[in-house]
């Protein structure tokens, strides 16, 4: 068993493709209309191109209103690995991202959480030995 795809809500499918894409360095994958919504997902530039985040739009009222109490909380809605995350970090601040914890060391890991524009926080993370 492996995963093949999973989902970050966004409230703006476009405005989250145009982040994942020209900010952070995703490559898009599918982008399928269906209705209102599309089915739109995105791969790393490294590692497997198998591995797909759909850009789920937060259609339904309770989902919005989730999330909205998960960003307030503070709370990362996806972890992303890097291996040089003071690299990462002032590269992303270069292109105007706005991060809610710069650098800082977590025990074995380096982490730093970022804005995506769409009503998420994204933890970057690296380990510490690389």
């Amino acid at each position: 068993m492996k995963i093949i795809l999973t989902s970050i809500p966004v409230d703006d499918q476009e405005k989250a493709l145009q982040f994942y894409t020209e900010k952070l360095g995703f490559i898009k994958k599918k982008d399928i209309p269906m209705g209102e919504h599309r089915w739109l997902t995105v791969v790393a530039p490294e590692g497997t191109q198998e591995v797909e985040l759909l850009l789920e739009p937060k259609g339904f009222p309770p989902s919005r209103e989730y999330y909205k109490a998960v960003f307030a909380a503070n709370i990362p809605v996806a972890l992303f690995g890097v291996s040089n995350i003071q690299q990462e970090y002032e590269r992303l601040e270069k292109l105007g991202v706005v991060f809610k914890t710069k650098p800082t060391a977590m025990g074995p890991v380096i982490i730093a959480v970022l804005e995506d524009t769409c009503g998420n926080l994204v933890q970057l993370v690296q380990p510490v030995n690389t």
